[in-house]
């Protein structure tokens, strides 16, 4: 795909973008094109322009996420500071954009006052990977809090969908594919500042004591199947600590997996493929994964 063939943007537009360093495995291949929209109005018109053959994906923090080491083919759109900011729209509702962090979220609620989002505080993500993936953990996800999104479609056009559009189940939504969520409306109920943060507290310490995060790491691998925990299937597989080339399942966190340091995205997504295997031959059950892999192997 030739520059000439790409529609003109005020943003950043770059070929052959290395991603490994924009995702948490810190591996896998380049991106054909990246392209870090310089606001809304640019996002939109150069995927109207772009012709609709060219495969679109969003990028957050790249942390529940595999990059292939063939890269990703076509355009990779990563929100920036022009999507990243928060604010409260009334006394329990707050207007977030689509690159905007978790923390960003959970604090900004807890200074207006707002509970019911310390979750986020836990999720290392983009509003708009949460919206998409319907994120969640310590009890709570984001259908309990998502009143409406707005996305932008692979055609340009911005619509503004209502919780009930999206179709969401266990870490799935029905967003369609090359949709680009630019804003969320998140409503919460009224709390004390201090226990909003006692909250966000108490869940950053039991993600500390029991997950790899100072790893390359890319969060929970495999969901949890109805009536299992994936990390009690793993462990009882015999998989804990197992390595292949440089991926290794987290011995602190068996539904992690973890780049001791120089795995290739082969190795991990190799690991992850290998646990599923062994999990369904000892006790029948078909892990699914929840990380997502993308690009050409």
């Amino acid at each position: 795909m030739m520059v000439e063939t790409l529609p003109a943007v005020r943003g950043k537009l770059t070929a052959d973008a290395p991603l490994a360093k924009l995702v948490w495995f810190k591996s896998g291949g380049p991106a054909d094109w990246l392209f870090e929209p310089a606001d809304l109005d640019d996002l939109r018109a150069f995927l109207a322009a772009l012709d609709p053959a060219v495969p679109v994906m969003a990028l957050g923090l790249g942390s529940n996420m595999i990059v292939r080491d063939g890269g990703v083919p076509g355009v990779v759109v990563r929100l920036g500071k022009a999507f990243a900011q928060v604010t409260a729209a009334d006394a329990v509702t707050l207007e977030c954009g689509g690159g905007a962090s978790g923390i960003l979220v959970s604090s900004t609620a807890r200074d207006a006052g707002i509970g019911g989002l310390e979750f986020l505080r836990s999720i290392p993500g983009t509003v708009g990977g949460f919206v998409r993936m319907n994120g969640g953990a310590y009890g709570s996800e984001v259908k309990d809090i998502l009143v409406e999104c707005d996305v932008v479609l692979r055609s340009g056009e911005c619509v503004t969908l209502p919780l009930d559009a999206l179709g969401y189940s266990y870490r799935h939504s029905q967003l369609p594919e090359g949709a680009i969520v630019v804003r969320a409306l998140f409503r919460g109920h009224p709390a004390e500042p201090d226990a909003i943060q006692a909250e966000m507290d108490r869940i950053a310490a039991s993600r500390e004591a029991s997950q790899p995060l100072r790893s390359k790491t890319g969060g929970s691998t495999f969901k949890n199947p109805d009536g299992h925990k994936a990390w009690q299937l793993v462990d009882a597989a015999g998989c804990r600590g197992m390595q292949m080339g440089g991926a290794q399942v987290s011995e602190k966190h068996t539904n992690f997996l973890i780049n001791t340091g120089d795995a290739t995205s082969a190795d991990i997504e190799g690991l992850g493929e290998e646990v599923r295997r062994r999990v369904q031959e000892s006790q029948g059950v078909q892990l699914e994964w929840e990380i997502q892999r993308v690009g050409r192997p």
